[in-house]
């Protein structure tokens, strides 16, 4: 059984693995390709959690922490890789490209040690260090330098604001909802890597108003939906 257990922390730790992929693309300028690779940490991300508690690593690999890899690992794939996507992508002047680099990787870590990252029901409290979206929308829209600017900027502050944000499978209130859009999400940003980040208008539309949901999902009182 602890043979078992230590295949899920391999498992978890293919992440990192897979985060280099995803830099040597970037560092390639193949953004299509960099978030391919940051899609298959994602998935392995999304279900290594069953897996540690069917074999409960917790017990029977007590040497290595789950919660710690995943740290490790998801910091890579969420913070590491996209800052030096949207340093390097040309998406605003080069002196505001490093400083907007720095401050995303600071705040990040800030924010992965903060141990009041969760609410009760599940919701991050704060910007979640979702960089890996941010980078993605920044490649898929390319807008203005400004806008990217302010962009990063916004999204580093709400860092550290009792703002919150929904984990779309973990809140149960409009689960359904969550997880349908996530899902019709993943199909539409398929089609945008496919399609090079240059889908067509309405999939980009899509994928905006999706995300726009996302943004004030958290925002939204308990009274004024459906538990």
């Amino acid at each position: 059984m602890g043979a078992l257990a230590f295949s899920v922390h391999i498992f978890t730790a293919l992440g990192a693995g897979f985060a280099l992929l995803a830099l040597v693309a970037a560092v390639s300028h193949d953004w299509a390709l960099m978030f391919a690779w940051l899609g298959v940490a994602l998935i392995i991300d999304g279900i290594d959690g069953t897996f540690a508690r069917a074999v409960d690593t917790r017990a029977n690999a007590p040497r290595w922490s789950g919660e710690v890899l995943d740290l490790v690992v998801d910091f890579t794939t969420y913070v590491f890789v996209p800052a030096y996507a949207i340093v390097s992508a040309d998406l605003m002047p080069h002196e505001w490209a490093l400083p907007a680099g720095f401050i995303i990787a600071v705040t990040a870590a800030l924010y992965f040690a903060d141990g009041n990252m969760k609410s009760a029901d599940n919701h991050f409290v704060g910007f979640p260090a979702l960089w890996n979206l941010v980078a993605f929308y920044l490649l898929l829209v390319r807008p203005t330098p400004w806008i990217a600017i302010v962009t990063v900027a916004v999204f580093a502050v709400m860092t550290f604001l009792p703002i919150e944000f929904v984990h779309p499978v973990r809140v149960r209130r409009l689960r359904w909802l969550n997880t349908s859009a996530l899902a019709l999400w993943s199909v539409l940003a398929l089609v945008a890597l496919w399609q090079g980040l240059a889908p067509w208008p309405w999939v980009t539309a899509a994928l905006c108003l999706i995300a726009g949901y996302f943004l004030v999902a958290g925002l939204l009182p308990a009274r004024a939906v459906a538990t």
